[in-house]
């Protein structure tokens, strides 16, 4: 995956658990909920991802039993993790700032 996708992934998955804890396919449907559709997370794309964070100390994960019964692993942003957010967040936007004079310009 390029480095900017990459990058975007955790940006969406750390803004995702900017909110509250959650598990791998908890986060998929946050993702592709908020984003009405337009924004689709694949397992092959985001266990990689999470598995990366975690390695990054951005999340840390436990194992935990969901309100189905089933073991899954949990994610929670840590407190670098909000700290990376909050740079990336800032970046984003002056990002998409810099695109939308281009456009208008254009």
């Amino acid at each position: 995956m390029p480095d900017s996708l990459q990058g975007t992934l955790d940006l969406l998955i750390l803004k995702t658990l900017q909110h509250e804890a959650n598990h791998g396919f908890g986060i998929t449907l946050h993702i592709q909920s908020v984003s009405q559709g337009l924004v689709t997370v694949e397992e092959g794309s985001l266990y990689p991802a999470l598995h990366r964070l975690e390695r990054a100390r951005l999340v840390t994960a436990k194992w935990q039993t969901t309100s189905n019964g089933r073991r899954a692993r949990v994610y929670s942003l840590s407190a670098a993790g909000r700290k990376r957010l909050a740079e990336a967040e800032e970046s984003w936007s002056a990002l998409a700032k810099g695109v939308g004079r281009i456009l208008r310009f254009a």
